[in-house]
């Protein structure tokens, strides 16, 4: 029986006991599998490759059947998101016949899928594996991928959680997958070796790696650890190698070698290059006929895909390396190596032929299996020369490189039993409660465990192994969240362990052991077994398991070699049926684990964790941290055997079980100790911890009562109530009194194991002791734990730890009188350890000293467990000492790191973490340092909570200062702590932006669309821009409504022609059809404004094409409404007139979306139109995807697909779109793409493709973007020549020549742009002297080049000799001339562009051209430009100056010349100023520009037009009116709105297609984006632009022959945002707030400010020096720009939300314009005391905060039942008026505190004085010079956060308590001071309190200062400030230790 009861004494009982079957099995039952064959029919052929066998319906139909018994295996593992909220959750990973199957439940979630999987052919083993992503930067860590990987037999699916999928094929037959932290690890399967085959030939090698799906698989090379062969390196191609287990961190791989039988750790890492290298050369050895092969044979072999050579040939069953025969095995021991791969076994599997080539092309690399040809192929002996001579027609490769690579760290010793050893078939790391770690592997032949200790060295990669321990087991499993593993033994039964130490048996509630005897055989057991069916006969359900020895779960096959075994040893026992038991563990996660039965069955179970109660984790850390590791092993399992015996201590005992535990193991009886007699836990305890009985009942007994009874909460209770005094004693304890003082002395028994330690473990309890005083929440802990600290410290004679707690718990402390002897003999047993010092560490005191400003010695603590106290200590050190590098290098002055080894104090360089200051910011403030550095280490807002009061008053006030004065650039994590949410909010917005695009980016209310009106509202396409930010920035009108009338499209126009009595109704009707037509020109031209208008409004919805709104054509004539339409054939209607319009119609449709949305390539594909006549508004659509930078995402295949149906729309879209989506990168691909359509980019000999022309012309400005501002010289060389390509001799280059010669020019000049005369490796092309000679003509030079071929006989159209034919040449070569010299002022180019000013050269240049001039010399001289009519007017000629307005004119004058010169140069001069000041909305160039305007339309209607032509003129003001909205762009200005409606209206006589264009582009740059967007007139900017507003506009709709249409659209690229937004972070809407916004100084006006109301426009942030939100309505928020604009970029980006916060009793803007209506606006000015005008129900206009409103309505309103307690309301009313008015409402709680505090004081009931100890630290932070500098400074004008009338009544009334008590009490304190020993009645609450705020030291210190020896006051004043008493006490103090006649008089002589 003895021998039970030992057992009994080691069991442990396990929890939470739950029947188990994997959820996928549940679910796969209702999986619909037959969908598969649906799917079949629906899939294209190529996507069927991965399925196994015959495509067709016949393979799924085998698939669907059900005699082939479904193989299942599921793994499980702890779930980890960041993103949810549960904590703790299982997935699990089931897979079974063709389904896999992802779920995941927890405790309080049932399981729930996650993702199923379905594939072709059955799956074969299903993982998860992370694959890293490297990063383009460097410094970047790479991103992992989480996935699940499915092998199939030819594939592996790889589906990540992001939804990415890719299916990479296997080019092998694979035997088992094993994930790893770079990736996957294949293991190829052997096919049986056949030695007799084969010649003896160097192996495949075996294990391959894939480090992401879309890599090629390598092989892994491998670096044994050998005598022989130190270095060398070669591939892993030992057959007989097989991988057991592989795992992340460390990341190793464990390998079996079958032939010897021994297991070998390998480190896993990526592969150096000189390894690479080493593998790659091939050693050169004659020996062996292979020796001949050149030296790619391996590649031959890996490669043949990309050739596609016959895989059948024989010669590929060769090896991949010759290496060097002698030992191929990695091991140590070198053996002959039978060939693993015979030529027979190269048909061991042959794919079907049905499946596609080219898709397989890897399996051809690396496998022995090909399909052969020849039946020669399995009997081909190759002789030496048939090998030599076939190698040479092998062609050279480049070889695989590998990329991973194996070290050998560790092999077991050889086994003498070799015949018996086999495969570990489990293996898994594990580590002990002293963070010891082992790799495992369970020998299931031997029946043991084996463990490997390991220790991770300094180098990450390099492990060392040290001793192997072995554990008798037939299973095991680790249990990581405990540190311990489960294990099996042979009899059955279960043991933990932890490491190799034994803990307990494990007790499993129902389950017996087989150990014990069948005589109490148990028929029915009640367990939760009963529900689960078990097969009649094990044995037979056994037997039918061994079919499933191919189980694909990393333990597969290892399972197999001993089920025989177990099978045999089942049968013999006859209990079987009856009695299950537990013969396998498999799925441990965390702490939980499944139970195998015998019989079939699965039971889930949970070990127990060490402990649940905080404290008792606590203590047992700082056990374990300081006692050496054997010692600390033991008492960690001593006390989790006791605390987890079956029938355990409920959770409020555990602490008591823990002291007590705890103290038997010093040595101590608890038994004679009367306060741990009554630490009652139901158990008895003997001096050897006796198993514990199993607890009665649950529903309590008398225990319970008694419990209750003996508790010190009875007692305290009792205590407080009797008289407040200390002379109490319950009945209870005197009764012990008596007995014990009869009872001789007690006495701590010397042998028992802790007893040497107790010092030790007595100072890292007291330390723990400390830290929970920084921890409200964990202050109670701290109480039990005095209990404890007080006991060793009576033992160990420490008076002034006592005295320490004594002063911190008066009243509990004085209940415990007995201390036990420990004579010197046991004294000096124990290991005193060098920092237990005599003076005890309390940090309340060391708080108090900084304060103080007294020296401070650096404070112990110990690593990892009191981290508060390290966090507060440090945040003192760093704000109240003002030491900068207090949290980086100096960390050793204030924090001493205990360490457990050596028992002395060590400053560890460990300490110096690298600062996370930025140390570029010396000028940054104390309080900026510590929020920063707190947020660094991860202390949050709930933390600063349960700081007490008076240690967090401090990091509040360094918070309050941060809050008033935030630096907009701050992590999200600091706005959170110093509690600015609109800052947060921000914050929030750009992290989220840096991790990816999101579609909700911006204002929330960006995604509804406002609810309209009428329904057809929505076609008009203009419905999506944000009412509430429009309805801000224009509020008084309705200009927007009238923009949007003005450009809608998608409804008839209305036809109003007057039916005069003579016209015949058929004329009429052909009249109303040729006004229709003339409308229609103005409907045409209408979507390149309304592109615009839209700009980036809209997040498109993924699943719906994008709404494009009709192009109406149609009008309707009043007074009927009949319809009039253009194709009744009544008129001629020029052909394809629409395909131009309705190309703008998709562009602007395809604008509206915003570039953060989310857009995809199969988004794209998806809205591609059914009908071919909406081929040219997806031409447009594409073309505008291109320029939101949307293109990119549009897979290459399409972009080919599109450009091969040869629709010249399609091609000019899709190549515009792409260029601009490539702005400027030098793109390669892009580059190809575009040379194909430019018979320039070709070679000479390359065939003639026959690209339309405008096609061509989009290639080339194509160039131009994505070789935007590079300077390369071959495109600027080819560019040039072709401004001036001459016509062709048949009909090509004829027509439409000057828009390509435009285009060249346009393309040189960007490729050129700004670059001036500093063009790189050019000055051989004399660009800008070619350019003049195509601008003024002159002799045509010799076509040099590679194209000269072309141009060699002249056109047989066109007669142009041998001169330049200006009128092509000239617009492109001036705009290059303006943009390669762009803003450069240089003077030279200029003035070749000056007007000529004789009449003589006047009448040889085209009028247009003066205006190009003029344009280009002022965007050169971009400084000169000046923003008036003067200067406007001073680019006139003299000659043109004179005579314009002259009535008498010389005869040799043409006035015509004359006139249209004029307009034409005062037309370009405007243009300058509109590209000067675009996007400024600056008055001065507005004004200019308006009387421009009005002079030109006053022109158009007066007689003068005739001289300049209708015309000429009306092409002037159009320039004009763009330039005016270039200026006024995003503003809306109703000027410019007015001009536009005007000429909207205009639709007769001259105004053509190209002049309404050019009116409603004017519009839609007026209302940029809805106002959201403006110019720019960065370089880029202005060559967009220049593109886009060149001032020849299309006569008709088709006409594209100065200038391809398309174009019109790149003004996109000059649009940037600049919008700001204020948005109010708790109603989430746009509001008003005022801005100052700062001017950075120019040579044109100083550094200005001025004051904005937003949302407004921003000047250009290059010209910006600060944007500051202003007071006194919102926090204030500054965005500084000296450190750079991204910040303000990157919030405008997102649709200009800037987050403000009212402040409060402020209302917004909106609501009370003038600031009249906000509350007390005076009283809180004033800060006057009549606080009761103040009403709380107010509360609400002052603030959002939820807690602040309830505190109103339930502590601060009078009502029937608290009418006792007026003051108390009308103080908790001042005080929330105070916090809410100083809004600072996070001091209430202070505020309330500190009052309790005071209140309890005045009752003297204060039993414990931590509350006072807060006071004192509140006092003192109120007097410490910190603060009295910053109040002298003045800075802030403030001083402390709490109120100053609230604090000094708070100190008068606890000064006044204490004196009162003083004056009464005075003897005591006296003979307390005079070092006598007190009676208890003396040792009163009070005392503690007095000596506590009066910060007296303890008896020690003033004893050694003999202050009873003073005479004098002065005398006194010196010891007590070298002892550091404040002049406070000593006042108190001094009349008691002079005598008060001597006080007196001392103070009187000072």
């Amino acid at each position: 029986m003895s021998n039970v009861y030992e057992e009994r004494a080691t069991m442990i009982a396990a929890g939470e006991l739950q029947s188990f079957g994997p959820f996928g099995r549940e679910h796969c039952k209702n999986h619909p599998n037959a969908v598969n064959l649906q799917l079949r029919q629906l899939q294209p052929a190529s996507e069927l490759w991965s399925s196994d066998g015959a495509a067709g319906l016949v393979g799924s139909l085998q698939e669907v059947t059900l005699q082939e018994k479904k193989r299942e295996c599921w793994l499980l593992r702890k779930g980890s998101s960041v993103d949810s909220d549960e904590m703790e959750y299982d997935e699990e990973l089931y897979a079974a016949g063709n389904m896999v199957i992802w779920s995941k439940g927890s405790k309080s979630q049932a399981s729930h899928v996650y993702k199923a999987f379905t594939v072709d052919s059955p799956v074969q083993q299903a993982l998860w594996c992370n694959f890293g992503i490297p990063q383009k930067k460097k410094d970047e860590k790479e991103i992992l991928e989480k996935t699940v990987c499915i092998v199939q037999s030819s594939c592996v699916n790889v589906h990540s959680v992001t939804g990415k999928d890719f299916i990479s094929p296997l080019p092998f037959q694979v035997s088992n997958l094993w994930p790893t932290k770079f990736g996957l690890l294949l293991e190829r399967k052997n096919s049986a070796p056949d030695a007799s085959q084969s010649p003896p030939r160097e192996p495949l090698p075996t294990v391959f790696s894939m480090l992401h799906p879309l890599d090629e698989i390598a092989p892994v090379v491998c670096r044994p650890t050998g005598l022989f062969e130190a270095a060398r390196v070669q591939y892993v191609s030992d057959s007989t190698m097989k991988i057991v287990f592989s795992n992340c961190e460390p990341s190793i791989v464990m390998t079996y070698d079958t032939v010897q039988c021994i297991h070998s750790v390998w480190a896993l890492r990526k592969v150096t290059p000189d390894e690479q290298s080493t593998v790659l050369k091939c050693p050169e050895q004659v020996d062996t006929p292979q020796g001949l092969m050149p030296p790619s044979f391996l590649t031959t072999h890996l490669r043949n895909v990309s050739r596609m050579d016959s895989p059948g040939s024989p010669f590929h069953c060769h090896a991949l390396h010759n290496q060097n025969r002698m030992t191929s095995s990695p091991g140590l021991h070198s053996r002959t190596h039978s060939p693993s791969i015979s030529s027979m076994a190269a048909l061991s599997r042959s794919h079907s032929p049905g499946m596609a080539a080219p898709s397989f092309s890897v399996a051809a690399r690396f496998n022995m299996s090909y399909h052969s040809s020849s039946p020669r192929g399995h009997s081909f002996l190759p002789s030496p020369n048939s090998t030599a001579n076939e190698s040479v027609l092998v062609p050279e490769m480049e070889p695989i490189v590998p990329d991973l690579c194996i070290e050998q760290l560790w092999s077991e010793t050889a086994s003498s039993h070799r015949e018996m050893s086999c495969q570990a078939s489990k293996v898994f790391i594990t580590s002990d409660l002293c963070e010891n770690k082992y790799l495992c592997f369970l020998v299931e032949s031997h029946q043991q465990l084996r463990c490997v200790k390991f220790i991770e060295s300094n180098n990450p990669s390099q492990l060392i192994f040290a001793s192997v321990a072995t554990i008798p087991a037939k299973d095991a499993a680790p249990l990581q969240d405990i540190d311990a593993m489960l294990v099996l033994e042979a009899n059955g039964s279960l043991v933990l362990y932890t490491g190799v130490t034994r803990v307990s048996k494990v007790f499993v509630p129902g389950l017996l052991s087989p150990t014990f005897s069948l005589s109490n055989h148990v028929t029915h057991l009640s367990t939760p077994m009963d529900s689960v069916s078990t097969p009649a006969k094990a044995t037979g359900r056994h037997i039918g398991r061994l079919e499933e020895v191919a189980m694909p779960s990393p333990v597969s096959e290892l399972r197999g070699s001993t089920k025989h075994h177990e099978t045999s040893w089942l049968g013999d026992y006859t209990f079987q049926q009856s009695v299950p038991y537990i013969h396998a563990l498999r799925d441990p996660v965390s702490s939980r684990v499944t139970l195998e039965l015998s019989n079939g069955t699965m039971l889930r179970i949970t070990i127990p964790e060490i402990a649940t109660s905080e404290m008792v984790r606590k203590c047992l850390q700082a056990v374990r941290f300081i006692l050496p590791k054997e010692t600390a092993m033991k008492v960690l399992i001593k006390w989790y055997n006791i605390y987890n015996a079956p029938g355990g201590p409920s959770a409020h005992l555990e602490w008591n079980l823990f002291v007590t535990c705890f103290m038997t193991l010093m040595g101590y009886n608890t038994e004679r100790l009367g306060w741990t007699r009554n630490l009652h836990f139901e158990v008895p305890l003997s001096p050897v911890i006796a198993p514990k009985k199993a607890r009665p009942s649950d529903t309590g007994s008398d225990e319970d009562w008694d419990y209750m009874w003996c508790s010190d909460y009875h007692r305290q209770v009792v205590f407080r109530h009797a008289c407040g005094a200390v002379s109490l004693e319950s009945t209870d304890t005197s009764g012990c009194e008596e007995s014990l003082s009869s009872t001789p002395a007690l006495h701590l028994d010397p042998s028992a194991p802790l007893f040497p330690h107790i010092p030790a473990l007595f100072y890292v309890l007291h330390l723990l002791y400390e830290e929970l005083k920084l921890d409200e929440l964990q202050r109670s802990g701290g109480r039990s734990l005095v209990g404890l600290l007080q006991q060793l410290a009576r033992d160990l004679q420490l008076e002034e730890y006592i005295d320490l707690y004594w002063r911190d718990y008066p009243s509990f402390i004085t209940t415990f009188k007995e201390s036990c002897i420990i004579d010197q003999a046991q004294m000096e047993q124990m290991q005193r350890p060098s920092f237990l010092r005599a003076e005890p560490p309390c940090v309340f005191s060391w708080l108090s000293s900084c304060l103080r400003g007294e020296e401070v010695a650096p404070f112990p603590y110990l690593p990892g467990i009191c981290e508060r106290t390290k966090l507060l200590v440090l945040s003192y050190a760093l704000y109240i000492i003002g030491d900068d590098n207090a949290t980086s290098v100096d960390v050793s002055k204030y924090l001493a790191k205990l360490s457990a080894g050596q028992k002395k104090t060590v400053i560890e360089s460990a300490l110096r973490r690298p600062s996370c200051m930025k140390p570029d910011a010396p000028n940054e403030s104390l309080a900026v340092k510590l929020v920063v550095w707190l947020t660094s280490e991860g202390f949050t807002l709930k933390d600063l909570e349960s700081v007490p009061f008076g240690v967090a008053l401090p990091i509040r006030d360094a918070i309050y200062q941060c809050r008033e004065q935030p630096c907009s650039d701050w992590s999200e994590d600091v706005c959170l702590l110093i509690g600015r949410q609109d800052l947060t909010k921000q914050a929030h917005k750009v992290t989220v932006a840096k991790g990816k695009a999101v579609s909700t980016v911006g204002l929330g209310l960006m995604l509804e669309a406002p609810a309209t009106t009428e329904a057809e509202e929505e076609e008009v396409g203009m419905t999506d821009l944000n009412q509430d930010v429009i309805s801000l920035i224009w509020s008084q009108d309705l200009r927007v409504h009238e923009a949007r009338r003005l450009l809608q499209s998608s409804r008839p126009v209305r036809v109003s022609v007057v039916h005069l009595p003579e016209v015949s109704d058929h004329e009429y009707i052909e009249e109303k059809e040729n006004k229709l037509l003339q409308l229609c020109q103005r409907t045409m031209a209408l979507p390149v404004g309304r592109g615009l208008f839209t700009l980036f409004s809209y997040h498109p919805v993924p699943t719906e094409p994008l709404p494009v709104p009709k192009l109406n054509l149609t009008g309707r004539a009043p007074p009927q409404n009949t319809m009039v339409d253009l194709n009744s054939g009544n008129i001629d209607v020029p052909p394809n007139m629409t395909s131009w319009s309705s190309f703008h119609n998709g562009v602007a449709a395809g604008l509206k979306i915003a570039p953060a949305s989310q857009v995809d390539s199969a988004w794209i594909a998806y809205n591609k139109p059914k009908s071919p006549e909406l081929a040219n508004e997806y031409a447009g659509f594409l073309m505008a995807l291109g320029l939101n930078g949307h293109l990119t995402k549009l897979a290459t295949l399409n972009i080919h697909d599109y450009l091969t149906k040869g629709h010249e729309m399609t091609s000019i879209g899709l190549l515009l779109g792409v260029s601009a989506a490539k702005l400027s990168t030098m793109d390669m691909s892009i580059t190809r793409l575009l040379s194909i359509h430019i018979p320039a980019l070709l070679p000479p000999t390359s065939t003639e493709l026959d690209v339309p022309h405008n096609v061509q012309v989009a290639a080339v400005v194509g160039i131009g973007l994505v070789y935007q501002g590079t300077g390369h010289r071959h495109n600027a060389e080819v560019l040039l020549a072709e401004i001036g390509r001459p016509p062709g001799p048949e009909m090509e280059y004829c027509t439409d020549r000057e828009s390509y010669s435009l285009a060249a020019g346009l393309a040189l000049g960007m490729v050129c742009l700004g670059h001036g005369s500093n063009l790189i490796g050019m000055s051989d092309l004399n660009v800008p002297e070619q350019l003049y000679q195509y601008m003024v003509g002159g002799h045509r030079r010799t076509h040099a080049g590679i194209n000269r071929e072309k141009h060699k006989s002249p056109s047989y159209q066109i007669k142009e000799g041998d001169t330049i034919n200006v009128d092509v040449t000239c617009p492109g070569a001036t705009l290059a001339l303006a943009m390669i010299y762009l803003k450069t002022n240089n003077r030279s180019i200029a003035d070749w562009l000056k007007a000529p000013d004789t009449m003589f050269l006047l009448d040889f240049i085209k009028p247009e051209f003066l205006l190009l001039r003029t344009l280009a010399r002022c965007i050169i001289m971009w400084d000169d430009i000046l923003p008036n009519s003067e200067w406007v007017s001073s680019n006139v000629p003299q000659i043109i100056q004179e005579n314009i307005g002259n009535p008498v004119v010389s005869e040799d004058l043409n006035m015509e010349t004359l006139a249209q010169a004029h307009d034409y140069i005062i037309a370009g001069a405007c243009m300058a100023v509109g590209f000067r000041f675009a996007g400024s909305a600056n008055s001065d160039a507005f004004d200019c520009l308006y009387k421009f305007a009005r002079s030109f339309m006053q022109c158009l209607t007066s007689a003068t037009a005739t001289v300049t032509g209708h015309y000429n003129l009306q092409t002037c003001l159009s320039m004009v009116l763009l330039a005016l909205s270039m200026v006024m762009a995003g503003s809306g200005n109703l000027k410019v709105l007015q001009l536009c409606r005007f000429l909207h209206k205009r639709t007769s006589g001259e105004m053509n297609y190209g002049f309404h264009m050019a009116h409603h582009m004017a519009l839609g740059l007026l209302f940029l984006g809805g106002g959201r967007y403006t110019l720019s007139t960065s370089n880029s900017a202005i060559a967009a632009l220049l593109c886009a507003l060149y001032p020849h506009f299309p006569a008709h709709s088709t006409d594209n022959r100065y200038h391809l249409q398309a174009l019109r659209h790149l003004g996109v690229l000059a649009a940037e945002p600049r919008l700001l937004v204020p948005v109010d972070v708790d109603t989430l809407k746009p509001c008003y707030a005022l801005l100052d916004v700062t001017y950075k100084e120019t040579p044109w006006y100083e550094e200005t400010t001025v004051e904005l109301m937003a949302p407004t426009m921003l000047p250009e942030l290059q010209l910006l020096k600060k944007v500051k939100v202003k007071g006194p309505r919102y926090w204030e928020l500054s965005i500084d720009m000296s450190k750079g604009t991204q910040h303000l970029e990157s919030i405008l980006s997102r649709d200009g939300v800037l987050y403000v916060k009212l402040r409060a009793g402020q209302l917004p803007y909106k609501d009370d314009p003038r600031g009249w209506k906000s509350l007390l606006a005076p009283n809180v000015n004033n800060r006057n005391s009549e606080v009761r005008t103040f009403k709380p129900e107010a509360i609400s206009t002052f603030t959002s905060d939820a807690a602040l409103v309830s505190f109103a309505e339930y502590f601060c309103k009078s009502s029937e039942s608290v009418k006792h307690k007026r003051d108390t309301l009308a103080l908790f009313s001042a005080i929330l008026y105070e916090c809410v008015t100083q809004e600072n409402p996070e001091m209430l709680p202070t505020y309330i505190a500190i009052d309790q505090a005071v209140r309890t004081l005045e009752q003297t009931e204060m039993c414990e004085t931590f509350a006072l100890w807060q006071m004192r630290l509140v006092l003192e932070l109120c007097e410490s010079r910190v603060l009295q500098h910053r109040l002298r400074e003045g800075a802030q004008g403030r001083g402390l956060l709490l109120s100053s009338e609230f604090l000094p009544v708070m100190k008068n009334s606890a000064d006044g308590t204490l004196d009162r008590w003083l004056t009464d009490n005075s003897h005591v304190l006296k003979s307390y001071m005079s070092g006598q020993s007190l009676t208890e009645d003396m040792l009163s609450n009070m005392l503690a309190c007095f000596l506590v705020y009066h910060s007296i030291p303890c008896l020690s210190k003033l004893s050694s200062t003999h202050l009873e020896g003073s005479t004098s006051f002065p005398e006194l004043l010196l010891k007590f400030s070298q002892l550091g008493i404040p002049v406070r006490a000593l006042l108190r103090l001094g009349p008691l230790l002079l005598g008060t006649a001597g006080f007196w008089t001392g103070q009187l002589a000072c």
